[in-house]
């Protein structure tokens, strides 16, 4: 964990996740949706992404409900249906709400048809995008998600963001092997890596974004403030063109294909009162539909073995497959608890104390 301990508070998954349910609650979530959204924020927190878990609950949910910028209470309705697609609005509800019902819908339209596409419009920010291609793995079958977000990135060669981290995931089951689990930026890191380095005062590697001059910076403040993040790449000298290409396509499919807002459209959540207008685009493909599942997994356990027996690099001593490094951390954090930044943990005990209620015992601190 590259993390110091002792700037972490831990919490025991199942306690974290009530936590988290009972103070979307109190800003009129209905429990229904407030478990989805709980167990997606402490997902993110297992699988090692603190950019992606309770750190954002208030700053970036509850500060928006709060307000009165975010819907609490949506009401999620199918504007399209074509075969095995279709379109939904969140209603400026809790992204991770509507995604959950757009991929729920895939999965069954992939039992009908071989594969489901939903697109989703008029929505907001919805954690990490591997929890939603990873409920296609719970029926055996190849999920895809993709999202765009507020603009954050620089195009290559210029000095303005338009394009958001536009995440992209995608989820393979496998037999003996793990699941094959892809959950990455179209940036070289996502904006809240930044944060945590911000949080923690530290300064980031200089490939990671650039000032508002266009120039790489490692003050992640420069960076957050009227700069920006490279796309994946980095720079043009080290190919960062592919990664602007690539999170250009996601904002086509999740943004223009949709209706939902595109480039600088998206809103800033924190900074805007106005709806985000993020779009997200959701698949699940039924593997029976190109060969028998059983097959296809020992298929797959033959691929990520050959990955894994490579022949080393000098000095290293272990490749890793896609989504690997996420399930270790998992079971290491489900086994001593949750590790939630202090700073975090102290901004979330005083909302405890605003609303009456009694936080979880932390296990360690």
């Amino acid at each position: 964990m590259d993390m110091e301990a002792k700037d972490y508070v831990k919490v025991p998954a199942p306690e974290l996740k009530l936590f988290a349910a009972k103070l979307l609650e109190k800003y009129h979530v209905p429990p229904s949706h407030a478990e989805i959204v709980s167990d997606i924020l402490v997902a993110a927190d297992l699988r090692g992404v603190e950019s992606h878990g309770m750190a954002r609950l208030y700053d970036y949910y509850l500060f928006r409900l709060e307000k009165g910028y975010m819907n609490p209470k949506p009401n999620l309705s199918m504007k399209k249906n074509f075969g095995a697609t279709f379109l939904l609005d969140g209603d400026n509800g809790l992204g991770h709400v509507a995604c959950h019902m757009a991929m729920e819908k895939c999965i069954e339209l992939a039992k009908k048809y071989g594969v489901g596409m939903g697109g989703v419009k008029n929505s907001n920010h919805f954690g990490i995008a591997g929890y939603y291609s990873m409920m296609a793995l719970q029926e055996g079958m190849i999920g895809i998600c993709v999202s765009n977000s507020q603009p954050l990135v620089m195009p290559t060669y210029a000095k303005k963001r338009l394009l958001g981290t536009n995440p992209i995931s995608l989820a393979f089951p496998a037999g003996e092997s793990r699941p094959f689990v892809l959950d990455m930026a179209t940036s070289v890191v996502p904006k809240g890596k930044i944060d945590v380095h911000k949080r923690k005062e530290l300064t980031v590697p200089r490939e990671w974004g650039a000032d508002n001059l266009g120039l790489p910076t490692d003050d992640p403040g420069k960076i957050l403030e009227g700069g920006g993040l490279f796309p994946l790449g980095g720079p043009a000298e080290t190919a960062g063109y592919k990664g602007y290409g690539l999170s250009a396509a996601v904002d086509i499919l999740s943004g223009v294909l949709t209706g939902s807002s595109f480039l600088a459209g998206v809103l800033n959540a924190t900074q805007r009162p106005e709806p985000c207008g993020v779009g997200h685009f959701v698949t699940a493909m039924h593997v029976d539909a190109f060969m028998d599942l059983e097959e296809f997994k020992g298929r797959m356990d033959q691929f990520v073995e050959e990955l894994r027996t490579a022949p080393l690099a000098e000095g290293c001593d272990h490749i890793y497959i896609a989504g690997e490094k996420e399930f270790a951390r998992w079971e290491e954090n489900m086994k001593e608890g949750v590790p939630v930044h202090k700073k975090v943990w102290t901004q979330l005990l005083g909302l405890c104390s605003q609303h009456g209620f009694t936080p979880p015992e932390t296990v360690s601190s």
